[in-house]
């Protein structure tokens, strides 16, 4: 353990905080699972720019709510839209005293501090800091209960995203709407003009909203030029149109709607018949010469040929005049073949940017880096894309540099600096980069998968707008104008009674008393400073942020790399980023080393009594066992954990996490001595106590009670860190950790039959739910895919009775030698399916027997799934004997 200078209080001389009593999991998760569907009308700050991986503002207010809230002589209630009107001016002193409120939270029940999330709480003299801020979410939610906030962040680009959403609440929108307006006028019809076509109704032109381009390579056998389709759908129909396809035609190029893209088609201008599912481009990445019939890799080719050329065949776009003269929908906007005008118009462009060199200092001069992520991931290299232009065509740049050259004449620098962040956002849906999103008919996200994946068909963005489209900088300056004026006047949103309920706006703004900074946090000097900790550390194989970051920070730099230091250099920083990295040789074992050395630097930076309070992406013992390995050598004990499964589509190395979970530590001064076999039965009660407490005042998934259980646990092992003997030997964390799941695991009697049950009785079930339940019973997810309750072959589909999967493996445990083996969920499916078939059931009833377990068992899976087949098989003659 860690040295550190004084003594912290003990556990019983400090205040406990309402989050180690309690958390109002079910509430938080209730209104997470809306704001993550509609993150633009709950909280509009957090859609001004992307960061990967933010957390739900949601979350963090309700962990700031019960992390900040222990003293209720610095808190005051203000009600939204009521001026400086206070809690005592609401509602029954005796039911709204704060202090009562704080008290009576308790792990039986969490909710009474809930009656102050929707209020503008202020609390006085506390100091908080996020070591690792990323998009900065921690900040603004503890800013808004009046706290003092402090960030930091090694990448510039978190930081910039983090500032300007600090700055939001102090900033005049009327100062941004002005500037906003003469950029428009400067420049909107410049790049228009570039973004037209011919209107296929008239002689007329019509906005652009996408142009369609293919790749295409000269066959390296026959010279025979390939277009690398894989199929040749353009969108799918819409309006009246909307079960049916546009496709391409490959003879004449025009764009036809086909009732099925998979069938033998044939094109309304040519005749031409063809399959439009059958492209030249082959899974493994190959491409089929239509000419010669030659395979081969389109990597290997690019690199052969020294590139490949770019085609435009088709246009999405939108006319106001059709529109106005009362055209349908279906003609005002549309999809259209690309005609010789709209080659024309592209190549004039061309010619403009290349003759500009004035301009070409407002586009990014620098390489793409070497890393994980180029490299390791998607070779993005062989694709030939080299420097970070790579990834635009003429016309975008032309129209880039335009628009960032009228950006940097904006006199004042905060203003500048939002329709800076405007401008870089719109990156992710104005690069060759990105393709169509067939079926939803919008322009695709660069980061949808987090990775550099180069589409052979990319989709060009119109860079300004037309009405209608996603993703211009016209349509991104509206969401960070609308985040500016939430911060200025913020509302909330809950849950009640079923229903969404709106608060007035808040009566003071986001981001007063705010300081960030942008480095490595283990340079963080300060000493017994801050009250609390709240922050979401980086996971150990997480995805490379900072070499995605790099798309921006090329971007930003250009305005930004004489303001502030950290946009001097040609690329963010890598090998202080504590993540594992495969390209740079970072290990686990080097993660794990440099979160302990976070963890120290945090210990030393908190006041005696105060409290460290994380979000945790958790998947396994092995990361749970890190994780409580790092905390309690630099002299922290876990207090609490709870589960927030509401933020659970984080994919890691492609697959989703099984649970977000929040940790709640404090300083320890110092651990007491124990045997591993006192610590055992300590650590059973408490795992035995803490489930019956929450199953019968609580309304939890077992998954969820299975979290807090482990947490508590965690709690007990903790104040013995270090020194836990068995035999002779002191135990690791890790070695704690195996045995605490296989503690967890024995104080329950739920098993899969039961984890199975809750399935059925779960709307939609999916993977996820799956690990979410198995969590803290004696199940897991790998038991019940080897006996087919669940297969993932074809989607996920649970292993109901009627499931092929499932039925043969129980046909084949009914015929061997003996019926042993059979659980009684395997016998009442088996029973199902027999009787579904018109088979005779009544010998194996006799044969097994009914007994109270499985009646009980027939009862629930009629409860649940509405068949009473299940319970009438093993009592009425007249279907047994069916």
């Amino acid at each position: 353990m860690s040295e550190q200078s004084g003594s912290p209080p003990t556990e019983r001389e400090r205040t406990e905080l309402p989050i180690e009593r309690g958390f109002p999991i079910e509430r938080v998760n209730e209104i997470a699972e809306k704001e993550g569907r509609a993150k633009m009308h709950y909280r509009p700050i957090y859609t001004m720019h992307k960061w990967w991986a933010r957390r739900l503002g949601c979350v963090f207010r309700a962990i700031s709510l019960y992390t900040l809230l222990d003293d209720p002589e610095k808190v005051e209630v203000f009600e939204p839209g009521k001026n400086n009107e206070t809690l005592d001016g609401w509602g029954d002193e005796t039911e709204t005293d704060v202090a009562s409120l704080i008290n009576r939270v308790d792990m039986s029940d969490p909710e009474s501090l809930w009656e102050l999330y929707p209020k503008d709480v202020r609390v006085k003299d506390k100091k908080i800091l996020d070591p690792f801020m990323g998009g900065g979410t921690s900040l603004v939610e503890a800013s808004r209960f009046g706290a003092e906030v402090v960030g930091n962040d090694l990448n510039p680009v978190a930081w910039f995203v983090t500032k300007k959403q600090l700055e939001a609440g102090e900033t005049n929108v009327m100062d941004l709407e002005a500037a906003f307006k003469q950029v428009k006028e400067d420049v909107a019809d410049e790049i228009l003009q570039y973004y037209k076509t011919p209107c296929p109704n008239g002689d007329h032109k019509a906005d652009v909203m996408y142009n369609f381009w293919v790749k295409e390579l000269d066959c390296v056998s026959c010279g025979h030029t390939v277009p690398l389709f894989k199929d040749y759908r353009v969108a799918k129909g819409r309006y009246e149109n909307d079960d049916k396809y546009n496709v391409l035609c490959p003879d004449c190029g025009a764009v036809t709607l086909v009732d099925d893209w998979q069938s033998e088609s044939v094109c309304d201008d040519c005749g031409h018949g063809f399959a439009p599912k059958e492209g030249n481009v082959s899974r493994g990445g190959k491409y089929n010469c239509p000419d010669c019939g030659q395979k081969y890799a389109i990597t290997d080719a690019i690199q052969e040929l020294g590139g490949y050329d770019l085609r435009l065949y088709a246009v999405e776009y939108y006319c106001e005049c059709c529109e106005q003269s009362g055209k349908a929908k279906s003609e005002h906007k549309g999809y259209k073949k690309a005609e010789d005008a709209d080659v024309k118009l592209f190549s004039e462009a061309k010619s403009e940017w290349e003759s500009s060199e004035d301009l070409h200092k407002f586009v990014p001069d620098e390489s793409i880096p070497e890393g994980h992520e180029t490299v390791n991931r998607r070779p993005l290299f062989d694709h030939d894309y080299i420097q970070w232009t790579d990834m635009f065509n003429e016309r975008q740049l032309l129209c880039f540099s335009k628009l960032l050259q009228r950006i940097s004449e904006i006199p004042n620098q905060n203003t500048k600096e939002y329709l800076l962040l405007a401008f870089t956002d719109s990156l992710r849906t104005n690069t060759m980069m990105v393709s169509y999103d067939m079926p939803y008919n919008k322009i695709g996200d660069f980061f949808r998968t987090n990775s550099f994946n180069p589409p052979t068909y990319p989709v060009e963005n119109n860079v300004w707008g037309a009405k209608f489209g996603r993703g211009t900088f016209q349509s991104n300056w509206d969401m960070v104008k609308s985040g500016v004026e939430y911060a200025n006047s913020p509302t909330e949103r809950y849950v009640y009674n079923g229903e969404t309920v709106k608060t007035e706006p808040f009566n003071h703004g986001i981001g007063s008393n705010t300081e960030i900074h942008q480095g490595d946090m283990r340079t963080i000097k300060a000493e017994n400073e801050y009250d609390a900790v709240i922050t979401d550390p980086p996971y150990y194989d997480n995805i490379i942020y900072s070499e995605l970051a790099d798309y921006f920070y090329v971007w930003q730099k250009i305005l930004l790399e004489d303001e502030y230091p950290g946009f001097d250099k040609e690329k963010t920083p890598r090998a202080e980023s504590i993540v594992t990295n495969p390209y740079f040789d970072k290990t686990a074992e080097d993660f794990e080393s440099e979160l302990e050395q976070a963890f120290t630097v945090i210990k030393r930076a908190l006041k005696d009594d105060g409290s460290l309070t994380f979000t945790y992406h958790h998947s396994d013992s092995e990361s749970w066992g890190e994780l409580l390995e790092s905390l309690c050598n630099v002299g922290f004990e876990v207090t609490a954990t709870y589960p927030l499964t509401a933020d659970i589509s984080k994919f890691i190395t492609g697959e989703s996490v099984s649970f977000d979970i929040v940790v709640v530590a404090r300083p320890i001064d110092k651990t007491e001595p124990a045997s591993w076999n006192s610590l055992r039965r300590n650590i059973y009660r408490t795992a035995r106590r803490t489930r019956k407490q929450l199953e019968e005042n609580r309304d939890l998934s077992r998954g969820d009670i299975g979290v807090m259980e482990m947490g508590a646990c965690f709690r007990e092992y903790s104040k013995h860190h270090g020194k836990v003997q068995r035999d002779g030997e002191i135990m690791s964390a890790k070695e704690v950790v195996q045995e605490i799941y296989g503690i967890i695991q024995e104080a329950s009697d739920i098993g899969v039959e039961d984890v199975f049950v809750d399935l059925l009785d779960s709307d939609d079930p999916a993977f996820d739910d799956v690990n979410k339940l198995c969590r803290g019973t004696n199940a897991t997810p790998e038991e019940l895919k080897e006996i087919c309750l669940y297969n993932q072959d074809d989607g996920f589909e649970l292993g109901t009775w009627d499931n092929e999967k499932r039925q043969a493996y129980i046909q084949e445990r009914t015929n061997g030698d003996s019926d042993d083996h059979l659980s009684n969920l395997d016998k009442l499916q088996f029973l199902r399916y027999r009787y579904e078939k018109g088979q005779a059931v009544q010998n194996y009833v006799d044969k097994w027997g009914v007994d109270d377990d499985l009646r009980e068992l027939a009862g629930r899976l009629a409860d649940v799934t509405g068949d009473d087949t299940y319970t009438r098989v093993l009592g009425d003659r007249d279907i047994t004997s069916y």
